[in-house]
């Protein structure tokens, strides 16, 4: 099954080290050849390609590019919602990967963690998610 597929895919993790799935979702795309399985390209290489990349967004359209593009071509779908209780600090920013058979448990906290590095760097971004929100604008009219 490994050598019908025309990319490199992700190794296995070791055993008991992670729950992401990937052996299910070999034995599902061996069943159904149209399986999902985009996510398996996300090798150890790439994914430290992916992580410097987002470390380097300057802007929020770049971020946005950043997100839309992971959804694409891997089709993993990130999720940056604000507390409930305000933003003060980046910290009030919840930063989600959506569960998926095949990402791994270390990806799913990796991505999230660079985005926030990204977002220390930048306020400016977190100050247009925000606006993009319309959560400034709905703090300032109450």
């Amino acid at each position: 099954m490994l050598q019908a597929l025309p990319y490199p895919i992700r190794q296995q993790c070791p055993p008991g080290a992670c729950s992401c799935g990937r052996d299910e979702l070999l034995d599902a795309l061996a069943a159904a050849p149209e399986t999902d399985a985009r996510i398996l390209r996300l090798t150890r290489e790439e994914e430290k390609r992916l992580i410097a990349r987002i470390e380097a967004i300057a802007s929020y359209e770049e971020l946005e590019h950043m997100t839309l593009r992971m959804e694409q071509l891997l089709g993993m779908a990130v999720r940056i919602t604000p507390s409930v209780r305000g933003v003060r600090t980046v910290r009030g920013l919840a930063i989600e990967l959506a569960e998926r058979r095949g990402l791994c448990r270390k990806t799913r906290q990796a991505i999230p963690a660079a985005i926030r590095r990204c977002l220390d760097r930048h306020p400016d971004i977190v100050y247009a998610l925000l606006n993009a929100r319309d959560l400034l604008g709905a703090a300032s009219s109450s």
